[in-house]
Protein backbone atom coordinates (compact mmCIF):
# COMPACT_ATOMS: atom_id res chain seq x y z
CA UNK A 1 0.00 0.00 0.00
CA UNK A 2 1.25 3.38 -1.08
CA UNK A 3 0.33 5.85 1.75
CA UNK A 4 0.87 9.71 1.08
CA UNK A 5 0.94 11.83 3.71
CA UNK A 6 1.72 15.43 4.04
CA UNK A 7 5.61 16.10 5.65
CA UNK A 8 4.77 19.02 7.57
CA UNK A 9 1.16 17.40 9.19
CA UNK A 10 0.85 13.81 8.87
CA UNK A 11 -3.00 12.99 10.35
CA UNK A 12 -3.50 11.06 13.00
CA UNK A 13 -5.47 8.85 10.82
CA UNK A 14 -2.78 8.22 8.74
CA UNK A 15 -0.34 7.65 11.12
CA UNK A 16 -2.44 5.02 13.34
CA UNK A 17 -2.76 3.04 9.87
CA UNK A 18 1.15 2.65 9.45
CA UNK A 19 1.29 1.69 13.36
CA UNK A 20 -1.41 -1.05 13.00
CA UNK A 21 1.03 -2.18 10.16
CA UNK A 22 4.03 -2.44 12.66
CA UNK A 23 2.27 -4.16 15.70
CA UNK A 24 1.13 -6.78 12.91
CA UNK A 25 4.75 -7.44 11.97
CA UNK A 26 4.73 -6.02 8.68
CA UNK A 27 7.77 -4.08 7.12
CA UNK A 28 7.47 -0.75 6.10
CA UNK A 29 9.29 2.26 3.98
CA UNK A 30 9.23 5.65 5.96
CA UNK A 31 10.90 8.87 5.60
CA UNK A 32 13.60 10.38 7.62
CA UNK A 33 15.75 13.62 7.58
CA UNK A 34 18.06 12.05 5.49
CA UNK A 35 16.58 8.89 3.67
CA UNK A 36 13.79 7.39 3.41
CA UNK A 37 14.29 3.60 5.74
CA UNK A 38 12.94 0.52 5.81
CA UNK A 39 11.40 0.22 8.97
CA UNK A 40 10.04 -2.52 11.47
CA UNK A 41 9.11 -3.12 15.57
CA UNK A 42 12.39 -3.90 17.21
CA UNK A 43 10.49 -5.88 19.05
CA UNK A 44 9.31 -8.26 16.26
CA UNK A 45 11.88 -10.91 15.25
CA UNK A 46 9.88 -12.05 12.09
CA UNK A 47 9.93 -8.56 11.19
CA UNK A 48 13.43 -7.83 11.69
CA UNK A 49 14.32 -11.37 9.92
CA UNK A 50 12.35 -10.01 6.98
CA UNK A 51 14.40 -6.87 6.74
CA UNK A 52 17.47 -9.24 7.19
CA UNK A 53 16.21 -10.81 4.09
CA UNK A 54 15.38 -7.48 2.31
CA UNK A 55 19.03 -6.33 2.86
CA UNK A 56 20.53 -9.53 2.34
CA UNK A 57 22.92 -8.72 5.48
CA UNK A 58 24.27 -10.83 8.03
CA UNK A 59 22.53 -10.77 11.28
CA UNK A 60 26.05 -10.15 12.77
CA UNK A 61 25.63 -6.82 12.00
CA UNK A 62 22.73 -5.04 13.59
CA UNK A 63 20.63 -2.54 12.49
CA UNK A 64 20.24 1.02 14.05
CA UNK A 65 17.15 2.16 15.30
CA UNK A 66 14.85 5.01 15.56
CA UNK A 67 13.44 6.80 18.99
CA UNK A 68 10.96 8.95 19.50
CA UNK A 69 12.61 11.70 21.82
CA UNK A 70 14.66 11.53 24.45
CA UNK A 71 12.87 9.98 27.07
CA UNK A 72 13.12 7.11 24.43
CA UNK A 73 16.20 6.89 24.56
CA UNK A 74 17.18 6.54 28.06
CA UNK A 75 15.11 3.50 28.17
CA UNK A 76 17.07 1.70 25.53
CA UNK A 77 21.02 3.20 26.32
CA UNK A 78 22.82 4.11 28.82
CA UNK A 79 23.17 7.56 28.99
CA UNK A 80 25.65 9.79 31.13
CA UNK A 81 25.30 13.82 31.71
CA UNK A 82 27.96 13.83 28.96
CA UNK A 83 25.85 12.22 26.53
CA UNK A 84 22.88 13.88 27.22
CA UNK A 85 24.16 16.99 26.94
CA UNK A 86 25.19 15.81 23.08
CA UNK A 87 21.68 14.17 22.35
CA UNK A 88 20.28 17.39 23.40
CA UNK A 89 22.03 19.73 21.45
CA UNK A 90 22.12 17.53 18.13
CA UNK A 91 18.97 15.60 18.17
CA UNK A 92 16.57 15.56 16.53
CA UNK A 93 18.79 15.78 13.53
CA UNK A 94 20.60 14.14 11.14
CA UNK A 95 22.82 11.61 13.21
CA UNK A 96 23.29 8.51 14.76
CA UNK A 97 24.78 7.72 18.10
CA UNK A 98 26.63 4.87 19.38
CA UNK A 99 25.57 4.57 22.90
CA UNK A 100 25.48 1.38 25.67
CA UNK A 101 22.65 -0.12 25.07
CA UNK A 102 20.54 -1.01 28.15
CA UNK A 103 18.81 -4.08 28.98
CA UNK A 104 15.33 -3.32 27.59
CA UNK A 105 17.19 -3.62 23.74
CA UNK A 106 16.83 -6.67 22.37
CA UNK A 107 20.16 -8.79 21.52
CA UNK A 108 19.97 -9.31 18.05
CA UNK A 109 19.58 -5.05 17.97
CA UNK A 110 23.15 -4.90 19.86
CA UNK A 111 26.79 -5.44 18.78
CA UNK A 112 29.04 -7.74 20.63
CA UNK A 113 30.36 -4.55 22.74
CA UNK A 114 26.62 -4.45 23.47
CA UNK A 115 26.13 -1.02 21.95
CA UNK A 116 23.15 0.21 19.25
CA UNK A 117 23.30 3.00 17.23
CA UNK A 118 20.29 5.41 18.08
CA UNK A 119 18.38 7.89 15.43
CA UNK A 120 15.69 10.78 16.55
CA UNK A 121 15.38 12.24 13.13
CA UNK A 122 14.28 15.34 12.54
CA UNK A 123 10.99 14.55 10.56
CA UNK A 124 7.42 15.26 11.66
CA UNK A 125 6.43 11.65 9.77
CA UNK A 126 9.41 9.71 11.00
CA UNK A 127 8.87 11.10 14.85
CA UNK A 128 4.62 10.73 14.81
CA UNK A 129 4.97 7.13 13.62
CA UNK A 130 7.61 6.16 16.54
CA UNK A 131 5.60 8.17 19.16
CA UNK A 132 2.23 6.22 18.50
CA UNK A 133 3.82 2.84 18.28
CA UNK A 134 5.64 3.19 21.58
CA UNK A 135 8.87 1.25 20.35
CA UNK A 136 11.70 1.85 18.49
CA UNK A 137 11.93 1.61 14.86
CA UNK A 138 14.34 -0.16 13.17
CA UNK A 139 16.23 1.99 10.71
CA UNK A 140 17.89 1.01 7.51
CA UNK A 141 18.11 2.69 4.45
CA UNK A 142 16.10 1.51 0.98
CA UNK A 143 18.55 -0.22 -1.01
CA UNK A 144 18.55 -3.45 -2.27
CA UNK A 145 22.37 -5.22 -3.25
CA UNK A 146 24.54 -3.02 -4.08
CA UNK A 147 22.36 -0.50 -6.21
CA UNK A 148 22.18 3.02 -4.95
CA UNK A 149 19.93 4.22 -2.45
CA UNK A 150 16.58 5.10 -4.01
CA UNK A 151 14.88 8.51 -3.14
CA UNK A 152 11.46 7.89 -4.72
CA UNK A 153 8.93 6.33 -2.78
CA UNK A 154 7.19 5.31 -5.54
CA UNK A 155 10.19 4.03 -7.38
CA UNK A 156 10.75 2.02 -4.02
CA UNK A 157 7.16 0.38 -3.66
CA UNK A 158 7.94 -1.04 -7.49
CA UNK A 159 11.06 -2.50 -6.40
CA UNK A 160 10.20 -4.24 -3.12
CA UNK A 161 6.76 -4.93 -4.02
CA UNK A 162 5.03 -7.60 -1.64
CA UNK A 163 8.03 -7.53 0.52
CA UNK A 164 6.83 -4.08 2.19
CA UNK A 165 3.34 -3.69 3.52
CA UNK A 166 3.28 0.29 3.85
CA UNK A 167 4.91 2.62 2.26
CA UNK A 168 4.90 5.89 3.66
CA UNK A 169 5.02 8.82 0.38
CA UNK A 170 6.21 12.24 1.59
CA UNK A 171 7.71 13.19 -1.76
CA UNK A 172 11.10 12.43 -2.75
CA UNK A 173 13.79 12.74 -0.43
CA UNK A 174 17.41 13.13 -1.88
CA UNK A 175 19.60 10.26 -0.28
CA UNK A 176 22.65 11.68 2.08
CA UNK A 177 23.87 9.26 5.01
CA UNK A 178 23.46 10.42 8.54
CA UNK A 179 26.92 11.04 10.50
CA UNK A 180 28.01 8.40 12.94
CA UNK A 181 29.34 9.30 16.46
CA UNK A 182 30.27 6.83 18.87
CA UNK A 183 29.60 8.58 22.21
CA UNK A 184 31.04 4.68 24.61
CA UNK A 185 32.87 6.12 27.54
CA UNK A 186 32.48 9.09 27.22
CA UNK A 187 34.74 9.50 24.43
CA UNK A 188 33.22 11.07 21.13
CA UNK A 189 34.78 9.45 17.88
CA UNK A 190 33.37 10.19 14.53
CA UNK A 191 32.69 6.33 12.46
CA UNK A 192 30.99 8.08 9.03
CA UNK A 193 30.74 11.46 8.37
CA UNK A 194 27.32 12.28 6.86
CA UNK A 195 24.61 14.64 6.81
CA UNK A 196 25.07 16.10 10.00
CA UNK A 197 27.83 18.91 10.51
CA UNK A 198 30.74 17.13 13.19
CA UNK A 199 33.26 19.67 13.49
CA UNK A 200 32.45 20.10 17.55
CA UNK A 201 32.93 16.78 17.64
CA UNK A 202 36.91 17.06 16.33
CA UNK A 203 37.89 19.55 18.78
Amino acid sequence: MLLEIDPERPRPRQIQKVVEALKRGKVIVYPTDTCYGIGADIFNKKAIGKIYRIKDRPKQTPFSFVCAGLRDISRYAHISNYAYRILRRFLPGPYTFILEGSRQVPKMMLTRRRTAGIRIPDHPVCEAIAAALGNPIISTSVRVGKEPVISDPREMAEVLGRRISVTVDCGIIPAEPSSVVSLVNNEPVILRRGKGDVTFFEL
